[in-house]
């Protein structure tokens, strides 16, 4: 060892004629680490420590240390303290214990920083992919249904028009004969034709008009019948349609005592009623969005033994739309 401590007797010797004043305070030695790699194991500083109590010791400043550590949070202005302090050369903070200690609060600041960012980076952490493939799939179905919910209410607006036009009878004949069981009774057979003008004001599609059956009464009984073939009509179009109407073999079971014919033709004016449903469907949007529509229609009109073989024009008046 190069460096002796010195007792208290040559402490005392050096200054006999101090008086006494109180009595000295035992001296402490500070042992401080290597620098610069020294590898001196029992170096000591000499500088005596006159208090304890008074001294920056290595206690206080790892106190303090902790303290301002634990205060300080990621993202506040505990990162502007440890830029400041990280700037600073260590050596150069007062003694080697002082040095020692402010490197280990800074490794210490150091830890708890990068625990900070790691805590923020689970917080701030970015929205699964999944969730957007899935709030896209979501909005996609959305906006298609509300498309679709649009073009059906628009095409409900575009109903088909049904315009009757005439009707003509090419012949009624009356005559005995008996029903399936037997039954005596009068047999009426009959033909006419039926026009009418169907119509589309659809702007965006097309509708598919498929068979409706016409019949054609006297009172409540059914004389003729007939139906209409399936069509398909384009937007904004239209056509006229024939229907002949049929009627072989009706019973009347005394219904129509009144009539007869002669030349195939009434001998009196038969009052009748034509009645029939068409009935349209549109594809607006493939088969998803398929608007249908029925358009009931109710005539009345007279045979007339003078108009056989003509056509007799429905009116204003005569036909009923539903």
């Amino acid at each position: 060892m190069s460096r002796h401590a010195k007792t208290d007797s040559e402490v005392t010797s050096i200054a006999p004629s101090s008086p006494t004043r109180s009595p000295r305070r035992p001296v402490y030695y500070v042992q401080s680490p290597s620098h610069d790699g020294e590898k001196t194991a029992n170096s000591f500083q000499s500088t005596p420590v006159l208090s304890p109590v008074g001294s920056p010791g290595r206690h206080s400043r790892d106190s303090s240390s902790t303290r301002f550590s634990g205060s300080l949070k990621p993202g506040g202005g505990g990162s502007r303290k440890h830029s400041d302090l990280s700037g600073r050369n260590p050596r150069k903070g007062g003694g080697g214990g002082g040095g020692g200690g402010e490197k280990e609060w800074l490794d210490e600041f150091g830890a708890i920083e990068e625990e900070g960012l790691l805590d923020d980076d689970g917080v701030h952490k970015g929205i699964p992919r999944r969730c957007y493939v899935l709030a896209f799939v979501l909005a996609f179905f959305v906006l298609f249904a509300f498309f679709s919910l649009v073009l059906w209410g628009a095409s409900r607006n575009q109903k088909p028009v049904v315009t009757m036009k005439s009707i003509t009878f090419e012949s009624f004949v009356i005559q005995s004969g008996s029903d399936a069981s037997g039954v005596a009774t009068d047999m009426v057979t009959m033909n006419s034709t039926v026009k009418f003008l169907f119509k589309n004001t659809g702007t965006f599609f097309g509708v598919h008009v498929s068979s409706a059956p016409l019949n054609l009464f006297y009172t409540q009984l059914s004389l003729a019948s007939g139906s209409v073939n399936n069509f398909y009509q384009s937007r904004r179009s239209q056509r006229t349609v024939s229907v002949t109407l049929l009627g072989n073999g009706i019973p009347l079971y005394g219904g129509g005592s009144d009539l007869g014919s002669r030349n195939n033709t009434p001998t009196v004016p038969v009052p009748l009623t034509l009645n029939f449903t068409v009935q349209a469907r549109a594809f607006v949007l493939g088969k998803l969005v398929k608007p249908k529509f029925n358009k009931g229609v109710q005539c009345s009109v007279v045979m007339d033994p003078k108009k056989m073989y003509s056509a007799i024009s429905f009116n204003s008046t005569s036909c009923t739309y539903q």
